[in-house]
C-alpha cells in the first residue's frame, strides 16, 4: 500500500511539534543568536518613534492583566498579545530590521522576518516563564516557517499588494508561539487555518505608519491564534494547500 504524502500544512506542523534544539547546527543557533540581539535593538531605537508611541498608549488605555513587558522606556507589562502588538511595531518602526533575500532568481526579498517570531517569543516566553534555550529554539522555528512560506509564494503575491512581512510573518509568530505552549499537530493546524485568515496587510501602506503596524500584528494575531487553537478551537486542517485556502 503507498504511503499518504504529507499536505503541506500537515508537514509544517510536524515540522514545529517535533524538532529539538539539537537539530538545529550551531551555525544556526549562532545566526539566530544575532537576529534576536538585531531584534531587540531595533525594537529599542523604534519604541520612540512617534507610532510606537500611538500604539503603546492606545494598548495602555486599555488596562488588562500584567503579563509580559513593552520594551522601552517605563517597562510598562501588559496582556501578552498586546506586548508583542507593541514590541512588532516598534521593531519596524524605523525599518531597520533584517531581511530575509530568496535564493531564487524570480524572487528579491521575502520578507523582514526576525521580528514576528522574535516578539511572539518574548511575550508569551515571559508570561510562561520559558528558558533562553527554549526561547531560541522556539524563534527558530518559527523564522524557518515563515521563510519557507514567503519563498512558496508566487511572486505576484508581492506585485498584487500584499506585504509578506504581515501575511508570511504571521506564520512565522504562529510557529514561534505553537512551539512555545507545546500544542499538538492537529492543534498547529487549527492555528495555522485561524493565522490564515487573519493574515494581511497591503503594500499600499509602505512608508506609512501603516507599514510597522503591520509587524505588529503579525506577532499579535499569532499569539491569538495559537491560543485559540490550544482553547479548543478548530479550523481547517491544510489551510495553506486547500481549496480557497492561502
Amino acid at each position: 500500500m503507498e504511503a499518504k504524502e504529507a499536505l503541506i500544512t500537515e508537514e509544517l506542523a510536524n515540522f514545529i511539534v517535533t524538532v529539538r534544539y539539537e537539530d538545529f547546527p550551531k551555525e544556526v543557533q549562532h545566526i539566530a543568536k544575532r537576529c534576536i540581539i538585531d531584534g531587540v535593538g531595533v525594537i529599542l531605537a523604534g519604541s520612540t518613534e512617534p507610532c510606537a508611541q500611538i500604539v503603546r498608549n492606545y494598548v495602555l488605555s486599555m488596562e488588562g492583566k500584567k503579563e509580559s513587558t513593552i520594551i522601552g522606556k517605563g517597562k510598562a507589562r501588559v496582556p501578552v498579545h498586546l506586548a508583542a502588538l507593541v514590541n512588532g511595531t516598534a521593531g519596524h518602526a524605523m525599518d531597520w530590521d533584517d531581511t530575509a533575500l530568496s535564493n531564487t532568481p524570480d524572487r528579491a526579498v521575502l520578507l523582514h522576518p526576525t521580528l514576528p517570531p522574535l516578539v511572539a517569543g518574548l511575550a508569551l516566553g515571559e508570561k510562561l516563564r520559558i528558558s533562553g534555550r527554549d526561547l531560541l529554539m522556539a524563534f527558530i522555528v518559527g523564522f524557518e516557517v515563515e521563510c519557507k512560506i514567503a519563498e512558496a509564494i508566487h511572486p505576484d503575491h508581492w506585485a498584487r499588494g500584499f506585504h509578506s512581512s504581515n501575511t508570511c510573518g504571521i506564520f512565522g509568530a504562529t510557529g514561534a508561539a505553537a512551539k512555545l505552549m507545546g500544542l499538538s499537530i492537529k492543534q498547529v493546524q487549527s492555528a495555522f487555518g485561524i493565522t490564515a485568515s487573519m493574515a494581511s496587510g497591503l503594500g499600499v501602506n509602505l512608508g506609512t505608519m501603516g507599514k510597522p503596524l503591520h509587524v505588529g500584528r503579525a506577532a499579535e494575531n499569532g499569539i491569538v491564534s495559537a491560543q485559540l487553537s490550544a482553547l479548543g478551537f478548530e479550523a481547517h486542517p491544510n489551510a495553506l494547500e486547500g481549496p480557497r485556502g492561502f
